[in-house]
């Protein structure tokens, strides 16, 4: 419904500059692209909408980002009308919180968060902004790429200067990027983590095997991707007229950005093969559950990984940090890969053969799509209907969730007592 009321308003005549205005099948894919927090665009966002439009796809990207419940639970909240058990229990679905109990605490504290983090991040990027375009605009653009970086979003305001250029102009730029790279790793750390943080009083001994597992495998790809990003485009051409602590500077914001967030510093065309194949890996990965970031999620890759250990350790359960995981845990993760697997490389095959494209490209845009990414080597403007259309469905299965996709299309049957006779099957 938040997207059909985004298209709606996306397709009236105020919306777009010029005369005509947008169709409905462009506005359905940009409000699709700003709930789901993709970043994913048809057209250059400052160029193409007007002042109206701009502010429709903002207010999408915040109630896509922070999520519907948390919004719909702090209307209640204001309206003073109670929250039923129901309520409480989509609630912690949707910010994967472990219990029901302190939801509506939980609630204010994403709202306060938002907000605080949001405005932190906008009163920064003021500095940058209101100097180069004016007190009024520096401020708007300052809110906007706030607030698109914060919820992983990827829209940018920076066609003013040239169309789809995202902040590449700001490639040395470390003031402005290191703000936005924070944004974006805040917000994809998951809320849940955010109270555990404030709870622990930041001691990782005190913090929750989920908030461990987040940190660790946020670090470990941070680094592990801006080094591997960094070695592979040595002598590239993406790399030219950059000193070694800009080129430094580029793979950390690339390895962050393509964590869900769909901001690029450099042309994503020119980079070399194997270095867009670590990106794609990045991107599928994502964030954490429970954030406004997308992908497979970092607890289930870390889920995955883990399970790899226990198998060469010949250990039945999953053990780390000193806890051990429920039973069952690996064939939700397991499931939940190869949902995102199958459905990014079905939709590549078909965009790569309906586009007359190469399939990297097309595998790059369709888990920069269902992974809610955002980044493209440019081809999202110049594709078909049948294709915006298959990424769109992407989008949405990859802000809803594969699990979530899974419960809505499975009836409930009654388990039984009995079990069916054991055999064992060779593998490997």
């Amino acid at each position: 419904m938040i997207i059909l009321v985004g298209t709606l308003l996306l397709s009236l005549p105020i919306a777009t500059s010029g005369d005509g205005g947008t169709g409905i099948t462009d506005a359905f894919f940009t409000a699709t692209s700003a709930t789901c927090v993709t970043g994913l665009v048809r057209f250059d966002t400052y160029t193409h909408w007007t002042l109206f439009g701009q502010i429709v796809i903002l207010c999408l990207i915040q109630i896509g980002g922070i999520g519907f419940m948390t919004v719909a639970i702090a209307l209640v909240m204001i309206a003073r009308r109670k929250i039923g058990i129901n309520s409480r229990m989509i609630m912690q679905d949707s910010i994967a919180a472990p219990q029901v109990g302190g939801i509506v605490r939980m609630t204010k504290l994403v709202l306060v968060g938002t907000a605080i983090v949001e405005g932190t991040g906008a009163l920064l990027l003021c500095f940058h902004f209101c100097p180069r375009f004016g007190i009024g605009k520096g401020i708007y653009f300052s809110i906007f790429h706030s607030i698109s970086a914060f919820c992983n979003a990827g829209f940018d305001l920076m066609g003013i200067e040239e169309q789809f250029s995202s902040l590449t102009a700001e490639a040395g730029n470390w003031y402005i990027n290191l703000i936005i790279m924070a944004l974006i790793v805040i917000g994809g750390l998951g809320f849940f983590v955010w109270h555990d943080l404030i709870q622990s009083r930041f001691r990782f001994s005190k913090m929750r095997l989920h908030t461990k597992i987040v940190l660790v495998i946020t670090i470990l790809l941070i680094v592990v991707g801006t080094l591997v990003i960094f070695l592979l485009e040595q002598e590239a051409k993406v790399f030219s007229g950059l000193s070694i602590k800009d080129q430094i500077l580029v793979s950390a914001f690339q390895s962050v950005s393509a964590r869900t967030a769909g901001f690029n510093s450099i042309n994503l065309a020119d980079m070399t093969e194997s270095a867009q194949f670590v990106m794609i890996c990045l991107m599928f990965i994502g964030g954490s559950t429970g954030s406004t970031a997308g992908g497979i999620k970092t607890t289930t890759f870390g889920v995955l990984v883990i399970s790899i250990g226990s198998v060469f350790r010949q250990k039945k359960a999953l053990e780390i940090f000193g806890r051990r995981m429920e039973e069952g845990i690996t064939r939700t993760a397991s499931c939940i890969f190869m949902m995102y697997l199958g459905l990014s490389l079905t939709v590549a095959v078909i965009i790569c053969r309906i586009e007359s494209i190469s399939f990297m490209s097309a595998l790059f845009e369709s888990v920069s799509a269902i992974a809610t990414v955002g980044l493209s080597f440019g081809i999202t403007p110049e594709v078909s209907m049948i294709s915006k259309l298959l990424l769109a469905m992407l989008m949405l299965v990859g802000r809803v969730g594969s699990i979530t996709i899974l419960l809505a299309f499975t009836n409930k049957r009654t388990p039984t007592a009995s079990r069916l006779p054991l055999e064992k099957v060779q593998i490997g």
